[in-house]
């Protein structure tokens, strides 16, 4: 699968983490994570069953707090911010994606897109078209009216998708996007999320076990025992 040339070394740097270090219960689960990602740059954690990748993802996200080690988003320590903080940041500025899609139940697949915009405070009168032509760009506008018990895999992923642009982030974390789809829905939402990911130049760190999603990106991080074991460039 091709993707896009990287960002050059001049693109402004999204996500900074350096010796970031975390453990549970005195057991260590991150032993000096470093990189650096750039915006526009698409990134693959991958490594075996704890290895530490979905507690990196937590990390960056704000959701969980490293014992040790520094995480800066565009240049804003993490470690800095109060908890309120935090989920300012996750709500302005990072979008995740979910294995298991968590779109909520009784709300349409339109309102689950405007969910983030509601949180934020964006006008109704700019939220209604903003979502409406991303669904479009999606391809579920004509399951805007749809709950999502109505929706087939593919679909809430798309709208989950979606969900997670809306707000416009500087970084998206996608945690597994295609390990509950057979494998041409996850095709297909791979090359979404290469081709939205060129569109708009954000920045995503993918946590992945599928090796075409590795293709789609253009680093790939090699985790174990909480360590980078080896890092990969994929070719243009």
């Amino acid at each position: 699968m091709e993707h896009s040339h990287p960002p050059s070394a001049a693109a402004g740097a999204v996500v900074e983490a350096r010796d970031v270090q975390k453990s549970y219960a005195g057991r260590p689960v991150l032993r000096g994570v470093s990189f650096t990602l750039r915006a526009g740059e698409r990134l693959a954690l991958v490594g075996p069953s704890g290895s530490g990748k979905t507690t990196l993802l937590n990390c960056l996200g704000g959701v969980d707090r490293p014992d040790s080690g520094s995480i800066r988003l565009h240049g804003e320590a993490l470690e800095t911010l109060s908890s309120d903080g935090l989920a300012r940041l996750r709500r302005q500025r990072v979008g995740t994606i979910f294995q298991f899609f968590h779109l909520l139940p009784t709300l349409t697949a339109a309102e689950n897109v405007e969910f983030p915009l509601q949180l934020i405070g964006t006008p109704p009168a700019e939220r209604t078209p903003r979502v409406a032509k991303l669904l479009e760009r999606v391809g579920v506008a004509h399951r805007a009216h749809a709950l999502p018990s109505q929706l087939s895999g593919g679909e809430m992923q798309r709208v989950a998708i979606a969900r997670a642009l809306i707000h416009r982030p500087e970084l998206i974390l996608a945690d597994e996007p295609t390990g509950n789809l057979d494998s041409a829905n996850g095709e297909n939402v791979l090359s979404l999320l290469r081709e939205l990911g060129d569109e708009t130049g954000i920045a995503i760190v993918l946590v992945t076990h599928s090796l075409p999603a590795t293709r789609i990106c253009h680093r790939v991080i090699h985790l174990r025992d909480g360590r980078i074991d080896r890092e990969e460039t994929n070719p243009a």
